[in-house]
């Protein structure tokens, strides 16, 4: 560990701080002015491609058989666009990227699921009531299957297009060193497809910077924040807990957020709130709420329903792949074809987890042998993840990295022992370490995904997964699944770590 430097804090002096008006700058393209138009333009392209396969897919009624007829459903079409695209402005399908980092590809879906529906009803009530044009049942259906799959598709394409651009980059400054801060910074480097560029932090009173920080030092301090910003065209600046007074931070806040810098603040009490988070007012104040830790029965019911009938589902579309990988996994190596290992279930109930054999048959034999390779023997060694474990077979390396292994669980799921999305399911070494609050990830089922998968799998360390599945027990939502079920895919497709 190396000292991040000492300044004493003087009191905040704001004369004329020469920061750069980012709404009249016009010199650099920003991200968000790239991403709003491409998106747009994915959004136009898809609607008019969707109206025209639906249109040569479908016959003609009686009304439109003739050009006049034709063109006319043409134009009402065409009228139309503008309030589609102001229908996505609504459902806020323009303005996130901007501001969230980890947007993912996946975060569109219901979104764009909720305007194409909304819309092409209120497309055909308008076109029945005012007879203006008479389109079919069936292209209206064909109309709304094109577009989810196409904007969808679009979108992600938009989104990847957008990333190689120099303005997706953003230049970050963090506003605190201490442990949280410090916390932040390796998060952004450790994820490079967020697109932020961790340029150092500012703090008068900074701790001992952590080693992984690579080269990150000391900027400046608070009232340098001004000048720092316009020297190093910064664009996004992450307030974390420094140790300054907040009654010297809030002038400067103001003035960053009127000049077209994005900020980002990091909340009190961030460990226990999760992604459910309301915020109300009181008296023109605003309040931050967070839900009730509390599952409704009619919620659990619900949530089992979705397992059972995804799950049901997969296993029948998924049963040749699960043939192949079983042939696969039988000429490769000696052995079983599963790997049964006993897990905490909810409620603290233990059960046997079902998963492809990734690992040669005297794996459990040889994990002492391997222990000093543990990545997580110097920071948390109540994991065991060894990288390059020469465990596992040639096979199974291959189901590890896109998590084809994991596949099986679904067996879990359809008998009532897993969820689809919930905490990590422990083994018994690991759940004796969670003690206290913690326990309460146990509330419900273990998953095959969430929240720890989504943000890292294997590369998360113990406390931190921990904190994850508290706050997703503690958040939980209908919609929060569907969201990291949507998420999971983009995430094991990413480059990464699978122990």
């Amino acid at each position: 560990m190396s000292a991040l430097g000492e300044r004493e804090a003087t009191s905040v002096e704001l004369p004329a701080p020469p920061v750069c008006d980012r709404a009249e700058a016009g010199r650099k393209l920003r991200r968000g002015w790239v991403i709003r138009r491409a998106l747009l333009a994915a959004d136009v392209f898809g609607l008019v491609t969707a109206f025209v396969v639906a249109a040569l897919l479908t016959p003609w009624d009686q009304y439109a058989t003739n050009a006049v007829g034709g063109a006319r459903e043409a134009t009402l079409f065409a009228l139309s666009l503008p309030f589609w695209v102001i229908g996505a402005k609504l459902y806020g399908l323009y303005d996130r990227d901007e501001e969230q980092v980890d947007r993912s590809r996946a975060d569109d879906l219901i979104g764009v699921f909720t305007l194409v529906t909304v819309g092409s009803w209120l497309v055909f009530a308008f076109t029945r009531l005012t007879e203006l044009a008479t389109p079919s049942m069936n292209r209206l259906l064909l109309f709304w299957v094109v577009a989810i799959t196409l904007i969808s598709v679009l979108r992600v394409v938009a989104r990847c297009l957008c990333k190689r651009h120099s303005s997706f980059v953003q230049n970050t400054v963090i506003v605190g060193a201490g442990i949280v801060g410090q916390l932040v910074a390796r998060k952004l480097l450790e994820r490079p497809d967020y697109g932020v560029r961790v340029l150092g932090f500012v703090d008068a009173h900074p701790r001992e910077r952590d080693d992984r920080l690579g080269d990150l030092t000391i900027l400046g301090r608070l009232e340098d924040l001004p000048q720092i910003v316009a020297e190093r065209d910064v664009e996004r600046v992450l307030f974390a807990f420094s140790s300054d007074r907040d009654y010297e931070a809030v002038p400067l806040l103001r003035m960053l957020a009127e000049a077209g810098v994005q900020i980002q603040v990091v909340p009190r009490f961030f460990d226990v709130i999760g992604p459910g988070l309301d915020v109300h007012s009181v008296g023109g104040l605003p309040i931050l709420g967070a839900r009730a830790f509390r599952l409704e029965r009619s919620a659990q019911l619900l949530k089992r329903a979705l397992d059972l009938a995804v799950s049901a589902v997969l296993l029948i579309l998924l049963l040749p792949l699960f043939l192949v990988i079983a042939v696969a996994i039988k000429l490769d190596s000696p052995g079983p074809i599963f790997f049964r290992q006993v897990r905490i279930g909810a409620k603290g109930r233990p059960f046997r987890i079902c998963k492809f054999r990734t690992m040669s048959v005297d794996a459990d034999r040889r994990k002492q042998e391997l222990a000093h390779l543990n990545q997580h023997l110097s920071g948390d060694p109540r994991m065991f993840k060894v990288p390059d474990d020469p465990r596992v077979t040639h096979v199974g390396r291959h189901l590890r990295r896109f998590a084809l292994d994991e596949l099986p669980q679904l067996f879990n799921v359809f008998v009532g022992e897993m969820s689809l999305v919930g905490p990590r399911p422990l083994i018994l070494d690991e759940d004796r370490h969670v003690n206290g609050w913690a326990r309460r990830r146990l509330d419900l089922k273990p998953g095959i995904t969430g929240l720890w998968q989504v943000h890292g799998a294997s590369e998360i360390p113990f406390e931190e997964m921990i904190k994850l599945d508290y706050r997703y027990v503690a958040g939980w939502s209908l919609k929060g699944d569907l969201e990291l079920m949507a998420r999971t895919i983009p995430a094991v497709l990413r480059e990464r770590n699978a122990y």
